[in-house]
């Protein structure tokens, strides 16, 4: 039986604030968003290519959700930013999120802060496609990795 692909429309979608122009919302918000549809990115890959257990997914999830993980693919993104992403990625590594938990290296929590901001920014931007090429690095193989 031949397995047919169906176009499905986005069940999450952003919901801009009305307050405030995207343009002006911290770096620490939009990291907030950008952790969310980092983490979901990652979710709907793994369960896409493989058929796991609940636990199996969470396992292979924190291979691409922690702190030291964004930081590496955050290098990865750097020479293919625009110059407006990069600017992102820097008000994102700059900014004051907090303490990095015990386990994470506090460098690569500003480097996974700022891949989260630039992924909250082209979220709210709408810039879906943008956002999936940068997405699809995560699950090509480097070698230097």
């Amino acid at each position: 039986m031949e397995r047919v692909s169906k176009v499905i429309d986005p069940v999450i979608s952003p919901v801009v604030p009305t307050d405030v122009p995207i343009n002006m919302l911290s770096p620490v918000v939009l990291a907030y968003v950008g952790d969310a549809v980092f983490e979901i990115y990652i979710r709907q890959r793994l369960v896409a290519g493989f058929n796991r257990k609940p636990h199996e997914l969470h396992r292979a999830a924190t291979g691409y959700v922690s702190a030291a993980a964004q930081a590496k693919l955050l290098e990865r993104w750097v020479p293919l930013l625009s110059e407006e992403e990069a600017d992102i990625v820097r008000r994102g590594r700059n900014t004051k999120s907090g303490q990095p938990p015990k386990n994470a290296d506090p460098a690569d929590y500003r480097h996974a802060t700022a891949l989260e901001c630039l992924v909250g920014h082209l979220y709210y931007h709408g810039q879906k496609e943008r956002l999936e090429q940068l997405m699809d690095l995560a699950f090509v193989t480097n070698k230097q990795d």
